[in-house]
């Protein structure tokens, strides 16, 4: 109700009950004096006073909160001179993992930032209202090793999924539970593969999130560990040949730090059981220098498919069979200029998904003993729609993205359409994989307001069934999601979803967390979440764009956001923000930006290039200095899309132009900044997020918050547990709403039950 008001449209009592429902955070003897103040022609002039009174309460209260005091953070004078210009990295010391100094500035850090969130006032209410939306039963799709049918569960709260198997109608069996793996539940299953007769297994397992693994060798039947545990593995697969062993990937170990050091070579290693690690030979990557390395067999074992590649884009592809003793490695594709994988074979014959001369990808088999691309022939064509296959029940599943959201169309191995798929509603499908001599298979269908249910297909007559769906204390039916078309700076047309409450007024006043990525040929589909979910039962907006960079609509779309086009990415985004704030979604006091890695570099350059733009920024495990990404860990894999500094002094200019480290200015009011990162993250190593926070923290002017939130024992993000999870959104949700300036959540209903 605005200040204006017309008295005189309102009874006493009315207008009474109306000042005590603005005056619930002021001291009581000001109602009692309202109330008893009988002259109804100066109620107006009270009602400044109460407000008055609130806002210097609220005011006095924000500022008890957000007068911070930072940990000072030393300078050194660290300069590196690129194409005659000199960069200073006062904070280049951070990067230094293994550093008393830096182990020092974590704790001072995180000291002030938990100090700062244990004081907003409906952080723990966020936190059990996670806890209980998180806690119904969630089980996954079950597939069949050997005499066994096995599956994921997690009974609402447990740190990490527990598999289970099942033989004939007997009682499920716990087989593996990583809740055992640690104490804290910080360690968690990676792979999992199973020999082809079902009676051996090997896994990977993760520690502090770490991704350098370890693989454990078990007898499936026994449950027993049979095998030295293969240790130092990282990024990789696990392939079995027949029973006899198994393919994976991995570097040497750096001499350096582990989570830092640069990783550079890859190599793929057969293990035959029985053997010693030790012992393992180097099948490819030992005179071929190339970052990343699979090794994948083909179903029934007559072929090993070997992808090579130097960055995250594009591959080389070689062929191995394993039917004929002593065979030689045969290339298939000697370049990097697409992506080409294995999907399945029919014999000699070879299907894979490319997409060379195809930006959206198509389906092409050729025979083994013929494999140059000159020899393939079409079985689905491009269309205008990128195409994610898969094969199950002798069928291959065509998986379109149509502006985002998933079409599913069945064809048999000639190439004949069967059936459009009729999903349950507009979403994302995922699954449709499985054997060849599979009789049921099952899927997995998603959007922003419905939960993840399994659906049962039988390929043979595409009868769809239920299988599993979750019982949330969520209903979909009170939440709407629709998709919108803006335009970009450069007039490009953008996609966005936007999810909310039925019934929220569009006035620019309603809390929105715009969340993206834009990289890596990377598409954000419409997926539940149990965070977004709690987000919108408070009233807020939920808006995630498809921006440049991604892979929503094929290779030419990712290109248009990479190298010297990232800015279409930054771009985009901003103006999926002024969208928002022009179609009264939400206004920028209102308005929290919020990406990963990728999309924390996103963050970090819209924040630094548009700080008038959003309240609030939360930058998760990003990408931050652009100058020097590339010398961490498997960095220097990700040039496709960004470039390096060496690369030109062009390039140069254009990458400090917008690094999120080299563009904090002194004096900009930037908006209030929850950064977050683990300290056991070697993909993006912290010390981008240590060396952003300093800069900020530095130069920040106003009382906006400019915090650095580090998990311990945690790396980049998978297998983190659920524990951990729901104080993380406790954290940043709470974060954001006292900075969006709500002394209370906007909808306390939801929370009632776990306040009291």
């Amino acid at each position: 109700m605005p200040i204006g008001i017309d008295i005189n449209r309102y009874s006493k009592t009315k207008y009474l009950k109306y000042l005590k429902g603005i005056t619930k955070l002021v001291v009581p003897f000001l109602i009692i004096f309202v109330e008893n103040f009988t002259s109804m022609k100066n109620l107006f002039l009270i009602t400044l006073l109460v407000i008055l009174t609130i806002s210097c309460k609220n005011s006095e209260s924000q500022k008890n909160i957000t007068t911070l005091k930072y940990p000072a953070t030393k300078k050194v004078d660290t300069v590196t001179n690129y194409f005659g210009t000199n960069v200073i990295d006062p904070y280049r010391w951070l990067e230094d993992d293994r550093s008393a100094e830096t182990a020092a500035w974590v704790i001072a850090q995180n000291k002030v930032t938990f100090d700062y969130l244990s004081k907003i006032p409906y952080r723990e209410a966020l936190k059990n209202r996670l806890e209980k939306l998180w806690n119904y039963e969630k089980i996954g799709a079950p597939f069949k090793e050997g005499d066994y049918h096995y599956f994921y569960k997690n009974n609402g709260l447990q740190n990490q999924y527990v598999l289970y198997r099942q033989k004939n109608n007997e009682t499920p069996e716990v087989f593996l539970d990583p809740n055992t793996f640690s104490e804290d539940g910080t360690t968690s299953l990676g792979e999992l593969s199973f020999s082809k007769d079902g009676n051996m297994v090997a896994y990977s397992i993760s520690e502090g999130g770490s991704d350098w693994r370890k693989i454990m060798v078990m007898d499936a039947i026994s449950k027993e560990i049979k095998e030295d545990t293969i240790i130092d593995v990282k990024f990789s697969g696990i392939s079995w040949k027949e029973n006899e062993g198994f393919y994976y990937s991995s570097y040497e170990k750096p001499k350096g730090s582990e989570l830092s050091a640069k990783t550079d070579q890859h190599r793929l290693f057969y293990h035959k059981l029985g053997t010693s690690q030790k012992n393992d030979p180097v099948v490819f990557g030992d005179k071929q220098k190339r970052r990343y390395i699979s090794g994948n067999v083909t179903e029934d074992g007559k072929y090993l498919l070997i992808r090579a590649s130097v960055s995250t884009s594009g591959n080389e592809l070689y062929l191995k069979d394993l039917s004929a003793k002593n065979s030689q490695i045969v290339t298939v594709l000697d370049n990097f200029d697409s992506e080409t994988t294995l999907l399945d074979n029919q014999n000699e014959t070879l299907f894979f998904v490319t997409n060379l001369n195809a930006p959206n990808k198509r389906v092409v088999k050729v025979n083994a003993n013929k494999v140059k691309p000159q020899n393939w022939v079409d079985v689905i064509p491009e269309t205008k729609n990128v195409l994610s296959p898969s094969t199950a029940g002798g069928f291959i599943f065509a998986n379109y993205m149509v502006d985002a959201v998933s079409q599913i169309k069945q064809y048999d191995y000639n190439g004949k359409l069967i059936r459009n798929i009729v999903l349950p509603g507009v979403g994302t499908a995922g699954g449709f994989r499985d054997k060849k001599e599979a009789i049921v298979i099952y899927y997995s269908f998603s959007n922003y307001i419905n939960p993840g249910s399994i659906y049962s297909f039988v390929p043979s007559t595409g009868i769809s069934t239920i299988y599993n769906k979750p019982a949330i204390d969520f209903n979909p039916e009170n939440f709407e999601t629709k998709q919108v078309f803006y335009t970009s700076k450069d007039g490009t047309k953008i996609p966005m979803i936007i999810s909310y409450k039925k019934g929220t007024v569009l006035d620019g006043k309603n809390p929105t967390m715009l969340y993206g990525y834009g990289g890596f040929n990377i598409s954000l589909t419409p997926s539940f979440s149990i965070p977004n979910a709690v987000w919108m039962e408070q009233g807020g907006i939920y808006a995630v764009p498809n921006l440049r960079g991604g892979g929503e609509y094929g290779e030419d779309w990712h290109n248009a956001g990479t190298k010297m086009k990232k800015q279409n990415v930054f771009d985009d985004f901003i103006a999926a923000a002024e969208y928002l704030i022009e179609n009264k979604y939400t206004s920028s006091n209102y308005l929290a930006i919020n990406g990963r890695s990728n999309g924390g570099l996103l963050v970090g350059a819209v924040m630094t290039q548009r700080p008038d733009l959003m309240k609030v920024a939360l930058p998760g495990v990003g990408v931050l200095d652009m100058l020097r990404y590339h010398t961490f860990t498997a960095g220097a894999g990700w040039a496709y899309d960004y470039g390096t500094a060496e690369d030109s002094k062009e390039m140069f200019d254009y990458l400090k132009s917008y690094s999120p480290v080299h563009n904090v200015k002194a004096g900009v009011e930037y908006p209030a900044t929850l950064i977050t990162t683990g300290d056991h993250d070697d993909r993006v190593v912290p010390a981008h997020s240590f060396k952003f926070a300093a800069e900020l923290q530095e130069k920040q002017t106003g009382n906006n918050p400019t915090l650095i939130r580090i998990e311990t024992n945690a790396g980049h993000g998978a297998g983190t547990p659920v524990s951990k999870t729901i104080e993380q959104y406790a954290d940043i949700f709470g974060f954001t709403f006292y900075n969006l300036g709500f002394a209370a959540l906007p909808n306390k209903d939801n929370i009632k039950e776990e306040q009291k």
